[in-house]
């Protein structure tokens, strides 16, 4: 009840706090790019639950039918201006919504494709008991995942065999010992690690969390 509390209380601020922002995003969007300004994706929630997760859109329109499910170093399918907003992940903000709806939290797990939620074993799904997450800990380990992945002719195949067995165990970590406190220190290293990203090269091998 005390983490809905927070997660409630601080979507609201944020939501109204960033109206202006929100604005002027999707002008730029609208202005720069074919399509809507927001991105809705189907995606695995709290109990195995489809939802609808909301992102601006940093992709041209049908980028799933064009390519691979997930995004690579160099996409062509990533605007221009959906380059600036991957880079200070900004395009993550219209989740604020999606926490204040009740399908997501600040601090969790990232919500799962259907694709990959269909990969996990029964074990791994453990990780839906709790909500989704903005941030926790795969966002921040993996917020470079892009750079990560440098071959498009075996993208699926990189992410299945290397990339998401590294995000599960992180996230079952979460899961194993999560509390409100772990939360807000979770938060507050999204937002140091973000500032500091600004001066940092982006890694070129797997990165190993420091539990």
């Amino acid at each position: 009840m005390l983490k809905r509390a927070f997660d409630i209380l601080m979507a609201s601020i944020g939501l109204i706090v960033l109206s202006p922002y929100f604005l002027i995003v999707s002008l730029l969007i609208k202005l720069t790019s074919p399509g809507p300004v927001f991105y809705r994706g189907r995606r695995v929630g709290q109990h195995g639950r489809i939802f609808t997760m909301y992102k601006f859109r940093t992709m041209v329109v049908d980028a799933e039918k064009t390519g691979p499910a997930v995004t690579y170093d160099d996409d062509p399918r990533i605007t221009p201006i959906g380059r600036l907003l991957r880079d200070a992940r900004l395009d993550e903000f219209p989740q604020l919504w999606n926490i204040l709806k009740g399908d997501m939290s600040f601090v969790g797990p990232r919500p799962e494709a259907p694709y990959y939620y269909e990969r996990y074993t029964d074990e791994q799904k453990r990780i839906f008991d709790v909500k989704p997450g903005l941030t926790g800990l795969t966002q921040i380990y993996f917020r470079h995942e892009e750079d990560l992945l440098t071959d498009p002719e075996n993208i699926d195949r990189d992410y299945l065999e290397k990339v998401l067995p590294a995000k599960v165990e992180l996230d079952m970590d979460y899961i194993r010992d999560h509390s409100l406190w772990r939360d807000i220190t979770l938060i507050l290293t999204t937002l140091k690690v973000l500032v500091l990203d600004r001066f940092r090269k982006p890694p070129t091998q797997m990165p190993v969390a420091h539990k």
